[in-house]
């Protein structure tokens, strides 16, 4: 089961399939593929977005400040049935450093409880605490699905027994229509193909042995949001011209 509770510091960068390969010997001396990664290949996470008609939530989170919080439902793969099991999840960001908090349930009872405000019912202490914590971010924000993103993921986790995690994402898919995760998974590409993005997730110091590949490779960190970077295309598309009016 993901986990329910963490906090780390994540770093970004955008890289090439190419650079990601050059990389691979390295990063397994020190990491293994996570137990989602069968045979090595990718899998995929979907997501639902919350957000309000303004699309305040992203706008504010796009300003950087020095805190933030989302909301999302998040599956490992798309669900195949309405008693799938998928997450609802708050994550908050503070000074760069990134807490989240999570409970999975069915998929038609999360949706019954987005719904009806009617909690699932279950007898995890953190859960239904997790569910409280969401309460209010509802009452804070007034929000609902807004957006779809999915994408294909391989992660690796430390040798050495630490929390120290690497992922690689890319075929980054988005869409503002059919926010049913039961749709299946379709939408507009959010990067130019070849790109992925890489993610390095510790607690503590970056790993040196990390530092001296990206430093090697010419990589360089970079914020990026796949919601923030969807929204940034949406206004775009959709007020830049009427703003230019």
């Amino acid at each position: 089961m993901p986990i329910t509770t963490f906090k780390r510091v994540e770093k970004k960068f955008i890289v090439t399939k190419e650079q990601a390969g050059l990389m691979m010997p390295t990063v397994l001396n020190y990491m293994s593929p996570d137990k989602y990664c069968l045979d090595g290949k990718s899998y995929k996470l979907v997501n639902l977005y919350f957000d309000d008609d303004d699309d305040s939530i992203i706008r504010e989170s796009v300003r950087k400040p020095k805190f933030k919080e989302k909301l999302r439902i998040r599956s490992y793969d798309v669900p195949k049935s309405e008693d799938s099991i998928v997450y609802i999840e708050i994550k908050r960001k503070f000074n760069g450093t990134v807490t989240k908090r999570r409970a999975g349930f069915p998929y038609a009872e999360l949706m019954h409880y987005i719904r009806t405000g009617e909690h699932p019912k279950t007898d995890s202490y953190i859960y239904n605490q997790v569910l409280n914590e969401i309460d209010t971010f509802f009452i804070q924000h007034p929000c609902y699905p807004k957006v779809y993103i999915s994408y294909d993921r391989i992660a690796y986790f430390a040798k050495d027994g630490s929390d120290t995690r690497l992922t690689f994402d890319e075929n980054i898919t988005t869409r503002r229509h059919e926010l049913d995760l039961l749709s299946g998974d379709y939408g507009d590409p959010l990067l130019p193909d070849g790109k992925m993005i890489m993610e390095i997730k510790f607690t503590g110091g970056m790993p040196l042995w990390f530092s001296r590949l990206a430093s090697g490779m010419g990589l360089f960190r970079q914020s990026f949001s796949k919601y923030g970077k969807e929204f940034e295309r949406h206004y775009k598309e959709n007020y830049t011209s009427e703003t230019d009016a």
